[in-house]
């Protein structure tokens, strides 16, 4: 099987590219990030930076879906009636004005719908910045048999990185699609990317949308 051309090495590092052990985590692509009106806007940033990588993790979808790769999405969000809330979140949002946003109730929750979410993909809902934080992920994972994950979705630097650090705790195989992932930091984004590939790939591999997709498509000519 083919795999990844990636950095600091292919990815998977054994050449072996497996779509029924592959998922692609499509992290937080939530109107509350991406619309002019919601949390992500709200708190200062222009999101603009998340809204440019929205072909491109739609490309990706299609492409992981033809080959077979199982969809994971995520979505933040607290409860409606935020008895899983903090007092000391519900303290941060009051300092910057944030009541009402973030919650699974608010109409910023829902996934664009610039993506195309299907019956069969899985969503996976937390209020932690990593999707395995108080969440059934991980279980739903092994219950899967996936072993590799593509990271996609906002923001690079939080949500999306620190899912793939606990993912590569837990000892699966990643790999971050570079141009698939936004921040409206664009100083905390190309961190996190360059954090990705230290100590020779410590939080796994990096590559950008055309590497995963050409692999992708000599995947599905090799399976013919």
């Amino acid at each position: 099987m083919p795999a990844i051309a990636a950095q600091p090495f292919d990815f998977p590092y054994d050449g072996r590219l497996d779509p029924k052990t592959t998922a692609l985590v499509v992290i937080d692509m939530q109107l509350d990030f991406l619309s002019h009106e919601g949390y992500f806007a709200r708190q200062g940033y222009d999101p603009s930076r998340l809204r440019a990588i929205i072909p491109v993790v739609a490309e990706l979808i299609d492409a992981c879906r033809t080959a077979g790769v199982r969809i994971i999405h995520t979505r933040q969000g607290y409860r409606a009636d935020q008895a899983d809330m903090t007092p000391y979140e519900q303290w941060r949002r009051r300092q910057r004005g944030l009541e009402g946003v973030l919650l699974r109730s608010s109409p910023g929750f829902p996934i664009i719908p610039e993506l195309d979410v299907r019956d069969e993909d899985i969503i996976v809902d937390k209020t932690c910045n990593s999707a395995f934080t108080y969440t059934d992920f991980e279980h739903i994972l092994r219950a899967q048999g996936i072993t590799h994950l593509l990271f996609s979705g906002c923001t690079t630097d939080v949500c999306v990185h620190t899912t793939l650090r606990d993912a590569c705790d837990r000892n699966f195989q990643c790999l971050t699609v570079a141009d698939a992932c936004a921040s409206g930091d664009a100083y905390a984004h190309e961190a996190a990317l360059h954090m990705v590939t230290v100590e020779f790939g410590i939080w796994g591999t990096l590559a950008d949308s055309a590497a995963v997709l050409h692999g992708l498509r000599t995947l599905q000519a090799s399976a013919t």
